[in-house]
């Protein structure tokens, strides 16, 4: 055990040595909008397809409605992370730096997220006039309220702003651009009454894209209304969140660039991302060689640990190009040597099982918590090993 500590703090050291230093700044910069107030870039980017955030790190305006408007941790994730990718076609990342939306405020997004109401609709939720400007569908005073919630469903589930930011002259740096995304229900729930129990409504791919588009237009002209937002490219992307059971998350399907001083969407362009879960019917009709692949790696554990309790797998795609397979293993051990023993032995099935240009994560996991973490990027043979 006292070996295992030294090893641990060996390794500890050796990631300090290496990781970059965050305390070295390459440029103490002024933000536009807080002249007075200055700004730190990072010199360091963990990774080119990151984008650097300004320091000190502000929060987003509308930051924590997204916890209680998107179903899953996994989909809260994607969204963040997603929309980061999307901004990638339009924002470069190493001219380009990062930070949460500061110009949609909490409030407005909250209202935003509304149905629209009727006269009588808005004297029963006591609200003003000035404040219905809901994006969801309107429900009529007379209608079923079941049937109205199922004729009408809720498409719009969220709204997260990101704020891209480029030096400027003077040692400034201004808003450059801003990206939208718009969290879409795939499967709308509702309920007819505070207690009773939530009714189901499947929305098809055609039907989100269709609403997702239109609630896009309104979202363009009421931020060309913002004085800030009058002269700046804005780019909306739409992304179709999965059920409160799915243990995949959704992801983005289409986007679309809208020049600065430009009210009107012209082209939408398709993102072409997919995850599938392993096993599953869905991924094995689709991507057949690759659940094989899979099943095999799955198979030559169950063979050697009895105490076995299954493997998921959650595979990304762009196109049909296998990108990433996040691996969570939930297993009993009785002793840290077995736990050793297991992440050694995973470790060598992950470089005989799936190929170099595949990114591989493998959590593995106990009743007490995380065990152990092997990491192989994309394109390299030594993988990461982490025993905790």
């Amino acid at each position: 055990m006292r070996k295992l500590s030294l090893l641990a703090l060996s390794l500890i050291i050796l990631l300090s040595g290496c990781a970059p230093n965050f305390q070295k700044q390459d440029n103490v910069v002024k933000t536009e909008e807080k002249a007075e107030e200055k700004a730190i870039i990072p010199k360091y980017n963990i990774d080119d397809n990151y984008y650097r955030t300004i320091l000190p790190f502000e929060p987003g305006e509308a930051r924590g409605l997204i916890v209680n408007n998107i179903n899953t941790r996994y989909d809260i994730d994607e969204f963040e992370t997603g929309l980061m990718r999307v901004a990638q076609n339009q924002f470069d990342p190493k001219t380009y730096y990062f930070r949460e939306g500061q110009l949609l405020k909490r409030e407005t997004v909250r209202l935003w997220l509304n149905r629209k109401f009727t006269p009588a609709q808005l004297e029963e939720e006591g609200m003003k006039e000035e404040e219905n400007i809901g994006l969801n569908p309107l429900m009529e005073d007379n209608a079923d309220f079941q049937q109205g919630n199922k004729d009408h469903p809720i498409y719009l589930a969220h709204i997260l702003e990101h704020n891209y930011l480029i030096k400027g002259e003077n040692d400034t740096v201004k808003l450059g651009g801003v990206v939208i995304g718009l969290a879409l229900n795939s499967i709308y729930y509702y309920r007819t009454a505070v207690g009773e129990p939530y009714y189901e409504r499947e929305i098809d791919q055609a039907e989100m894209e269709r609403e997702g588009k239109k609630i896009a237009e309104e979202v363009v002209k009421r931020m060309r209304n913002m004085k800030e937002l009058k002269d700046v490219p804005i780019t909306i992307a739409l992304f179709k969140q999965q059920s409160r059971s799915s243990v995949v998350p959704g992801t983005f399907f289409t986007y679309t660039n809208v020049a600065k001083g430009s009210s009107s969407i012209g082209n939408w362009e398709p993102v072409n991302e997919r995850y599938f879960l392993f096993p599953s019917t869905e991924a094995q009709e689709a991507h057949r060689d690759d659940v094989t692949a899979f099943l095999n790696f799955k198979q030559d554990i169950e063979e050697y640990f009895p105490n076995f309790n299954g493997v998921i797998g959650r595979a990304f795609y762009v196109g049909d190009q296998f990108q990433e397979l996040e691996i969570s293993i939930p297993i009993q051990f009785y002793g840290k040597s077995e736990a050793i023993g297991f992440t050694q032995y995973v470790t060598g099935l992950v470089l005989e099982h799936f190929p170099t240009y595949l990114s591989v994560s493998v959590s593995v996991t106990s009743v007490d918590g995380p065990e152990a973490l092997i990491v192989r990027k994309a394109n390299e043979n030594e993988p990461f090993v982490h025993i905790y």
